[in-house]
């Protein structure tokens, strides 16, 4: 069920979105490279201008981290970018200090109280909060929790044939943000296979913007969610499914991975819950005619 407000109710399973940052204004066509204005002269309501200037010069996007209340357990779902990481190919995302632990707090979750941390991949704005930086050390953040996330993804990483300019940043990040919790015992690495992990969640593979990129879907008393990652960054994907954004490393994938996600919230009536998307993040997606429209 969609609210008003930043929290959502999926069957007994509580989504509460915690936002950790606005990201700065992106052209269209640096975001999308098959941008085309044109198309877009006589939009509809399903593009607000929180989502795309009105003159069509900018694009908007966020950052936030999904807080997921089971009767049974507090999960996190993409531990966004984090503080105090050194992002020396990403300034937007270079040494910040945020609060996110005290927004996560308000929300009614204390870091000793999260169970699992579920990421839909391994980038630099998905993976941050794994950590906290303590006396020098990056230790786990969520000291309580097992951190589950792709075995594929994590390999793809560490060979160093991957090492490429493309993957600098991903690199990076495995040193402070995910080495860190296998080396504390944390870490739970999976096979992405579409069954059920826990509580009525699991990770559908999605592969496309990153080697085994997942969304994990939620069903609970039939009711239905998809948090989708990064299978979409912007609301213009739901009606341009075959445009990828610029941050997609495998092209194709990534198209047919975004309508099956789309097809996938027409068919269930699933709430889709963005990584990027402005405003509350979450909508539904409608079929009208040959197009999907975000609401």
């Amino acid at each position: 069920m969609l609210s008003n407000s930043n929290v959502y109710q999926i069957g007994d399973v509580t989504v509460t979105r915690i936002g950790e940052l606005t990201l700065g204004q992106y052209t269209p066509a640096s975001l999308f490279p098959d941008w085309d204005a044109k198309v877009l002269i006589n939009r509809q309501d399903w593009l607000s201008p929180d989502s795309m200037s009105q003159n069509l010069e900018y694009a908007f996007m966020s950052v936030h981290i999904w807080l997921v209340k089971t009767p049974r357990h507090t999960i996190l779902i993409d531990p966004g970018v984090g503080n105090d990481k050194n992002r020396p190919y990403t300034p937007a995302f270079d040494r910040l200090r945020l609060p996110f632990l005290e927004r996560l707090a308000e929300a009614g979750a204390k870091p000793e109280a999260v169970d699992f941390v579920l990421m839909t991949h391994l980038h630099v704005d998905h993976v941050g909060w794994n950590t906290r930086l303590d006396d020098g050390r990056w230790v786990p953040t969520f000291k309580n929790a097992r951190y589950v996330f792709s075995k594929k993804e994590y390999e793809y990483y560490q060979a160093s044939v991957n090492h490429t300019d493309r993957n600098k940043t991903s690199v990076i990040i495995q040193q402070d943000s995910v080495i860190p919790i296998i080396e504390a015992g944390l870490a739970e690495m999976i096979n992405i296979d579409g069954s059920e992990f826990i509580d009525g969640l699991s990770f559908k593979p999605t592969p496309g913007h990153s080697i085994d990129h997942s969304s994990i879907a939620l069903s609970s008393h039939g009711e239905n969610a998809l948090f989708a990652g990064d299978v979409l960054h912007h609301p213009i994907q739901v009606r341009y499914p075959e445009w990828n954004s610029s941050f997609d490393a495998f092209t194709e994938q990534a198209r047919a991975s975004r309508l099956w996600a789309l097809e996938y919230a027409v068919e269930r009536q699933a709430v889709l819950f963005s990584s990027h998307f402005p405003e509350s993040a979450a909508g539904t997606v409608v079929r009208e005619g040959d197009k999907f429209t975000w609401r």
